[in-house]
């Protein structure tokens, strides 16, 4: 049995609280929000702390509100936010990226900005210290090589989270919270292409809110689709992930459209479409972004399936998505 080193629990009843325990511990301290990604990689030696922060206790955290655009508070669970009426009927496909997340029992736990921050993930590092060990570790813990491409400077474990390439997609933005003030930035910055330092939070910072647009919306005329590849499709880490969302003009032709993809790199990967404004999103354009998508994808040796087929799937699972994005 794996079992959790000491550590000392901090139960809080703000963010600025928390934020104020971060600042003064430093490195040593953790956030845990629903626990389902730093609770095992704790007991498995990836990730140390000192001290860990309970951010249960912080009733502004929770909830999801419409008001023009979507509130999700960061500690509401992944199923209550995928279960809210107003959520589903707006942003259907963010409710399918949610929902396809690990199984039940863990989306009643997990929480929607825990996801957001979810450690990258790799066939290298997610293993007991004893089987690490015995391959004199990986660069994201501990040793010097990235055993995905040993002649590699840096670490190639791959994002895993499914929400995140939706949200991007949708130009959903984070609040932040610290001791001196809060700022709001685009999910997308928050995220670097890089398997050990991944997040651009400032250590001292707490997520506290998730935003998007009412823009984003199914009743402004937005539509978005997203797919999850993976082996099990009850319970499986992504090993490849789309999401889309068109905004069309009055024409019915594409006024911009949006494509983000998942597992595929340390970072969620936004795909370069070009000028697509005033055409029509038929099968030679649908090609054209496949196409482009495959070319952003870099795929490596780092989770399930082979790597040459998870490069394919990436155009073939691209045309699925903006497929159904026609009407």
């Amino acid at each position: 049995m794996l079992r959790l080193p000491p550590f000392e629990y901090r139960r809080v009843g703000s963010a600025v609280e928390a934020a104020e325990i971060l600042a003064g511990e430093g490195p040593e301290a953790r956030l845990v929000a629903g626990g389902t990604d730093l609770w095992p990689n704790m007991k498995r030696r990836h990730q140390m702390a000192k001290t860990v922060v309970g951010l249960h206790n912080i009733p502004e955290l929770l909830g999801v509100q419409m008001n023009g655009e979507l509130r999700v508070g960061a500690m509401t669970t992944l199923a209550n936010t995928a279960a809210d009426q107003e959520l589903r009927q707006g942003f259907p496909a963010l409710a399918e990226a949610i929902e396809s997340i690990s199984s039940p029992p863990l989306r009643n736990m997990g929480t929607l900005g825990g996801n957001l921050c979810v450690d990258t993930r790799c066939t290298y590092y997610n293993q007991t210290e004893h089987w690490r060990q015995s391959i004199d570790y990986c660069m994201k813990a501990e040793g010097t090589v990235c055993w995905v491409a040993p002649s590699s400077p840096r670490c190639w474990a791959h994002a895993a989270s499914d929400a995140a390439p939706m949200l991007c997609a949708l130009g959903a933005r984070i609040r932040l919270v610290s001791k001196d003030g809060d700022r709001v930035i685009p999910l997308a910055s928050l995220y670097k292409d890089d398997g050990i330092e991944y997040l651009t939070r400032r250590h001292d910072e707490v997520l506290t809110d998730v935003l998007v647009p009412a823009s984003a919306s199914v009743n402004n005329g937005c539509r978005s689709a997203f797919f999850k590849l993976r082996r099990r499709g009850s319970i499986d880490f992504a090993v490849l992930s789309v999401a889309a969302a068109l905004w069309p003009d009055s024409s019915g032709n594409i006024e911009r459209l949006s494509l983000w993809l998942g597992a595929v790199a340390s970072a969620p990967v936004e795909v370069n479409l070009g000028d697509l404004a005033g055409q029509t999103l038929n099968d030679e354009v649908i090609a054209d972004i496949a196409s482009r998508a495959r070319k952003a994808a870099t795929p490596m040796d780092n989770t399930d399936f082979r790597t040459q087929w998870r490069g394919q799937m990436v155009a073939v699972h691209t045309e699925d998505v903006l497929r159904r994005l026609v009407l």
